[in-house]
């Protein structure tokens, strides 16, 4: 979870969202613009990132070009044929272009303008006020990805791992991993009903719903875990967990204030509050030498090794920590060491309950 001056980082290189539908129904505003027919993508590009730096908008060709590639069916506008780039807009493209680009003004984040986002490589719907999944976790699922690859014998027998997705949010961690591997399944769990309700619409967009449970729950809560007992033990918990300390939620931008769940950001005095549940709940549902794979603030493997050397009762051990593409340490693999306690035996698929409490 970066600032929002990192969130854009891909657009350069090409990566991020697919060709499809509009994302957001239009509204009122209108900007004084050339008629139809005068304008080609590229101009019209030009003048709408004038626009964006005049009104502070960050990321203003960035967002222009997105816009506009979006309206005219490309994925990005770097990918369009030169001739389309150049030749006039109709009118029903000019005030499509017009209308999204009226949503960037109001610092709405290009992610939910378009409504769709890639990650990983796959196309997930976006929809506020459920968190963008950022270009730093797909970091994260490359290393969970390396991790499983290296040592296949740690889940050979059941033909692949079981995962606890914590915080799934789009779903893009989850459903990464069951992309990449075969063979493994997930359970996701959120306490939001949005990121519920959009994790469900993008497994079932990408035929990934047989191999996820998709539960309701707040990790929180005492005794939450109890819930995932009949699914367990997993192999992996991986989370991407709200880990911004309290103080930080002023700072950040507009984009993320006004449109993304707070909950889904703020951990907190010192960022820990979700990360210290996530740990009490693991042992409970890890496997023997099961691992915890993490997201965090560059100032939290310090103070999670220290807490961790004061809870030895949870069998845990910080084993590596990883820098994420800026140098930053952002990622922790955690794992456990001790008997495992609190799950029966594999019981998947097993019965879901029609609801569960939290």
């Amino acid at each position: 979870m970066e600032l929002w001056g990192g969130m854009l980082r891909a657009l350069l290189s090409g990566s991020g969202r697919r060709g499809g539908t509009l994302g957001w129904a239009f509204s009122s505003w209108r900007p004084h613009l050339p008629q139809a027919g005068l304008l080609s993508a590229t101009e019209l590009v030009s003048q709408w990132t004038a626009i964006f730096e005049k009104r502070g908008i960050p990321e203003a060709r960035e967002s222009s070009e997105y816009i506009v590639a979006h309206v005219l069916g490309a994925k990005t506008f770097q990918s369009m044929r030169p001739g389309l780039r150049t030749q006039p807009l109709t009118p029903w493209q000019l005030q499509c272009i017009q209308e999204l680009s009226s949503h960037r003004l109001q610092r709405m984040p290009v992610q939910y303008i378009l409504g769709e986002w890639d990650f990983q490589g796959l196309s997930l719907k976006m929809a506020p006020p459920v968190f963008i999944p950022r270009p730093e976790t797909e970091e994260l699922v490359d290393w969970v990805l390396e991790e499983v690859t290296q040592k296949p014998h740690a889940v050979e027998a059941q033909g692949g791992p079981l995962v606890l997705d914590v915080g799934c949010g789009s779903g893009a961690i989850s459903l990464s991993l069951l992309s990449r591997l075969p063979q493994s399944r997930v359970i996701a769990v959120d306490k939001g009903e949005a990121a519920i309700s959009l994790t469900r619409e993008n497994a079932q967009r990408l035929q990934l719903q047989d191999r996820i449970r998709i539960v309701p729950l707040d990790v929180t809560l005492e005794g939450s875990w109890a819930h995932l007992l009949p699914w367990g033990p997993v192999d992996l918990v991986v989370s991407n967990p709200p880990y911004i300390f309290h103080q930080d939620m002023e700072q950040l931008a507009p984009e993320i204030q006004s449109y993304e769940d707070p909950a889904a950001l703020d951990g907190g005095e010192k960022g820990m509050d979700v990360i210290i549940h996530v740990l009490a709940l693991a042992p409970r549902l890890l496997k023997d030498s099961g691992s915890i794979f993490l997201e965090v603030d560059p100032r939290h493997p310090e103070l999670i090794g220290n807490w961790l050397q004061s809870r030895p009762d949870l069998s845990l051990d910080l084993v590596a920590v990883r820098r994420d593409f800026c140098g930053r340490p952002r990622f922790l693999h955690i794992r456990r060491s001790g008997p495992q306690a609190g799950c029966p035996v594999d019981a998947w698929p097993g019965p879901q309950p029609a609801r569960v409490p939290g």
